[in-house]
């Protein structure tokens, strides 16, 4: 068996296969990875695009959509390779982008997971740019909010070769392309299914951390996101996602004594967000806030184990508050 399954997750995107998918099958080593697409329910023509333009690809057909975290859970329980790549369906990967990854994760044993540098798709030959979804890799600020090396809130940099340099460790690799050893993230419980999607991999990646690894980014590779494929910036549904996630990635990793207080403020915070979208006219951001917060009262039941360690406190990049940074300091870069 080859040492590592690229994973690529499909809903109904028949045409990102047919804009992505050549380069994949181009430029991943055939000797060390296996290229598996697992479709989630699609019912537009995925399967028959699979079958008939890339027969050299692996499918794996679920029954229903199971979005993007149970969808991963159900692929990796059919997959048996040492090392899986989880890799977003709007991803260009250039040649050699594998490579250099396995090698790293295969003379690092400490580190459990890894993501590339992260680059937007502008094209071939178009302007290097950090990828909004996980740039040069990920932390938290005191109160939860995520950002990255390369973009805090919409501030994007340029990839000026600034973070090239391997950090020590990351708190998130993003899930556009993240490696992971394939027992540990089945040890860590994989990616959470309550999620369904957004955040997932921020949770994933803390409790892999608990558990003794670390996470990095290796900028000695790089993909190209186009991003947004899934759910559109500015999308309700993605606003409603990412405040109820980002509640339940606090109040899951977060140890018992600290959760009433950050969840606190998180709730003025919150409120203050709620606030400007109504004073922007933007009623279905409004009614995703609230919504996101009456769903997470009822979801927060479902677990009631809690760390003994907060990273938010161990890793000094998560001590920062990142909005006062931002909007009152005016930092915009890391």
């Amino acid at each position: 068996m080859k040492k590592v399954a690229v994973i690529i997750l499909n809903w109904n995107g028949a045409a990102l296969l047919r804009k992505y998918l050549p380069s994949v099958v181009a430029n991943t080593n055939p000797d060390i990875a296996d290229v598996v697409v697992a479709d989630n329910g699609s019912t537009d023509d995925s399967l028959n695009v699979l079958a008939d333009e890339f027969p050299s690809v692996k499918v794996i057909t679920l029954p229903e959509n199971y979005g993007f975290a149970e969808g991963y859970n159900r692929a990796l329980a059919v997959t048996g390779n040492e090392y899986t790549v989880l890799l977003n369906s709007d991803v260009r990967t250039p040649h050699g982008w594998l490579d250099p990854m396995l090698d790293y994760m295969e003379t690092h044993p400490h580190v459990g997971a890894l993501q590339p540098k992260l680059l937007h798709d502008n094209g071939e030959g178009g302007k290097e740019t950090f990828d909004y979804a996980g740039a040069a890799g990920g932390y938290l600020d005191c109160h939860g909010y995520p950002y990255c090396r390369g973009r805090i809130f919409d501030s994007v940099e340029d990839d000026l070769g600034q973070y090239d340099d391997i950090t020590p460790s990351i708190l998130w690799a993003s899930g556009a392309c993240l490696m992971v050893r394939t027992e540990l993230y089945k040890q860590a419980g994989g990616l959470d299914k309550d999620f369904f999607a957004h955040m997932e991999e921020i949770d994933l990646c803390w409790r892999i951390i608990l558990s003794g690894s670390e996470i990095h980014m290796l900028p000695k590779s790089r993909v190209y996101h186009l991003g947004g494929a899934s759910l559109a910036y500015g999308n309700p549904r993605k606003t409603y996602l990412n405040f109820r996630n980002n509640l339940l990635l606090l109040h899951k990793n977060l140890p018992a004594a600290d959760v009433k207080k950050a969840l606190f403020t998180r709730r003025l915070l919150d409120t203050l967000a709620w606030g400007m979208a109504v004073a922007k006219f933007h009623w279905a951001d409004a009614r995703a806030i609230l919504k996101a917060h009456n769903d997470f009262r009822t979801m927060r039941k479902n677990y009631t184990q809690h760390p003994t360690r907060n990273l938010l406190k161990e890793m000094p990049e998560c001590r920062c508050n990142i909005i006062t940074d931002y909007y009152l300091g005016g930092r915009k870069k890391f």
